[in-house]
Formats: structure tokens, sequence, C-alpha cells
């Protein structure tokens, strides 16, 4: 068993103030870089960080989803003048890019060279982190997720030296976040955290972290979501759950939710958040007949199902009762009503609401069979099996 965590994480509320400080301290940086995208721009927050690093560069061209030539276009710019650190500030796509680029300053070529495990010879400059959404996990993991356009598939670029350096996670930065945002992030996190969990890599350690994260989000989100200005220990605790669950799929992994979600993202620039939360409830569905025990455990050590206290998985059943396996079943059958019910009260849209071409379908299939997580399934998929599981979100 093992588990790496390099990244030094600076946590808590007015940490972003300290900046200047810790770039100076941790770096000794003379030539910052700032990736970001319009939307972060739009907020004020990028000013507010410019002023603190007043002679930092910006690029603020990141899409969601980033592009693999929108990421070599920033690649050459930047190899004209080498920066010595590179700050992603923003969403999961901002802090990806980021990651992406600091490989491509100490290495020749194009992104789409680096697709797979250290593919690449010199280590990447110094990245450093700041997540302006809680749901990315990207400021405590070692992949950057860039879309081929070529091929109009997600690729992952990883290698233990791409974790962030450090990383600022400052729950005030998502004070001012649109409800939607907090319901497709906080559910993307919540993703993360329940695939980490049910994962066939996932370890004890992985397991720990992964049940707290759990915990964290289903016992804040949708106080978050109601007003996340005013309720600051929702919005802490929601951003605590996404950094830890970050801690858990990094050292496990993804599963099916995520083949899938970055397909349709690959294909259609579906935001990676709801499309994990449409397809969340799909996959665990499917997947109950290999994990339903670990899914039941994990109903009842997040508390979002409460089980007679008369009869409890494991007890011994009398007589007529209940079998356990019925119990688990339907521990993991109610876990999985009750994801599909939080994504509803949140405003996650149906799948078919996206209006994605149904001859569609086996292509987004094939590409999920071909994602690099689709091994740590609990259970094994093919295209047909991802057929169905679609043709089961469009019903």
């Amino acid at each position: 068993m093992q588990f790496h965590m390099p990244v030094k994480l600076y946590f808590g509320p007015g940490q972003i103030d300290e900046l200047a400080r810790i770039v100076k301290a941790e770096f000794r940086a003379e030539s910052a870089v700032i990736i970001t995208d319009k939307g972060v721009a739009g907020t004020g927050l990028l000013d507010r960080v410019s002023a603190m690093l007043q002679d930092a560069r910006v690029f603020d061209t990141i899409e969601a989803n980033p592009k693999s030539d929108t990421i070599n276009a920033i690649a050459d710019e930047l190899r004209e003048d080498m920066p010595d650190l590179v700050i992603g500030l923003g969403g999961g796509s901002p802090l990806d890019a980021g990651k992406a680029l600091a490989l491509l300053c100490t290495n020749p070529g194009q992104i789409e060279d680096y697709e797979g495990r250290k593919k690449y010879k010199t280590d990447p400059l110094p990245f450093l982190a700041i997540p302006t959404t809680c749901g990315t996990g990207s400021e405590v993991t070692w992949v950057s997720v860039i879309t081929d356009v070529g091929r109009k598939f997600k690729m992952s670029i990883k290698g233990p030296e791409m974790y962030p350096a450090v990383s600022i996670v400052d729950p005030d930065l998502i004070a001012t976040l649109p409800k939607s945002v907090i319901a497709s992030t906080g559910l993307d996190a919540l993703t993360h955290a329940v695939e980490a969990y049910l994962s066939r890599p996932a370890t004890l350690i992985t397991d720990t972290q992964a049940v707290r994260a759990v915990q964290l989000i289903l016992g804040s989100i949708e106080t978050a979501w109601a007003d996340i200005a005013v309720n600051h220990e929702a919005r802490e605790e929601l951003m605590m759950g996404s950094t830890i669950a970050g801690f858990a799929f990094g050292n496990s992994d993804v599963t099916a939710v995520h083949c899938i979600s970055e397909s349709i993202g690959a294909l259609f620039d579906v935001p990676h958040g709801v499309a994990n939360a449409i397809f969340l409830p799909e996959v665990l569905a499917y997947n109950l007949p290999a994990c339903k025990e670990k899914m039941a455990d994990l109903a009842l050590a997040s508390g979002s199902v409460v089980l007679d206290e008369k009869v409890s998985p494991g007890d011994e059943i009398p007589g007529d009762e209940i079998p356990e396996d019925e119990i688990k079943e339907g521990l993991a059958l109610a876990f999985i009503d009750e994801i599909r019910a939080l994504s509803s009260r949140l405003g996650i849209p149906k799948f078919r609401e996206l209006n994605i071409p149904e001859d569609q379908m086996p292509a987004i299939a094939r590409m999920a069979t071909a994602n690099n997580s689709n091994p740590s399934n609990p259970r094994d998929l093919d295209e047909g099996d991802y057929l169905k599981i679609l043709e089961n979100a469009l019903k």
C-alpha cells in the first residue's frame, strides 16, 4: 500500500491575503505567470491577485475543458520569455492548464506528446494552485486533463513531479459562486470521493479520506447552495471535503463516471461537474452487483441513510427476517436514490436535457471504454455496458 502527497497546503479563510508572502517564502520567484479564465477575471479576483504579484504576466484565455491548441499556443509564448513559477487560478480547467504549461515550459513539443504517465524528461516548473471552485481536486493531484482537439479526446498527462508544489485553498474564494456552479462543482467533488472509495485501487488510507470527504460534502452542500455568502461554515466544510476527496482519488482512482463525463466533455463541451452529477447515480446503479457491500458501508458511514436500529449489517438474522445481503442491497439503493434526489434538488439537468444526439451514444461508449480509468471501475465494463448506462440515463 502506497500513498503520495507532496503538496504543501495552505487552507483556511483569508489565506489568499498571504499570497505574496507565500510566493516569496516558498519559491523566491522573480517571474511568475498566472493562468486563468475570463470568468475569474470578471469577478475581480484576478485584479486582486495581480495587485499582490505586480510583475506577473496573465493569460486568461483558458476555456472549459481546456483545449490542446490553446495550451500549445500559450506554451510557445512562455518559452520566449520563460517564467520561473506558474500559478493556476480558477476551477479545474485553469489548474489543469497550469500544470500542462508548467510541463511544456521545460520540455519541447506539444502537450499531445505527453499523454500518459511521466512521458517528460525534464521536471516541470514549480506550480502554485489556487482553486476558486469547490470541486476540482486538481490542487492536490498529479494529473492534468487536456482535450486533444484533433481526436476530440480528453488526455490524462500525469507524473509525480506534476503535483502542485503549493496550494492555497481559501474557502472565501467561493463565497460569490452562482448556485449552478456550487451544485455542479460540489457534486463533482462528491463523485471524486465516492469513486475513490469504490475503485479497485482503493486502499485503507484512501477509504478513510473518501468517507470523510463524503461526510463533509453531503453535510454541507445544500446549506452552501442555499446561501454560500452567509453560510461560511458550510463553504469551509464543502471546500475541505473537495480537497480531501482530491487526496483520496489522487492516490486511488476514479471510475466509470469520469470515463463517461470526460468523453462527453471532449465531444460536446458539457461542463465536467454537470456530467459527473448526471452519471454518478447511473453508474452506481450499474455497478451495484460488484460493490454493494462497500456502497452500503458508505451509505451508513456518510449518514445519508439511517438504518433501523433493530437490524444492522453483520447482525445474526433469525428465522424469517431479512437476509443480510438484502439489507446491504437496500442500503446501497437508498444511497443511490438520495444522490439522485440531491442532484434534482440542486437543479442538475437530466441527461436528455443536454440534447446530445442519440446516434452519438456509440462514440461516447467507445471513448469511455478507452479511458485510462476504465480498468479501475469495480465492475468490468465494455462498450455494450457503457451503452446500457447511457440508455438508462436517457430514460
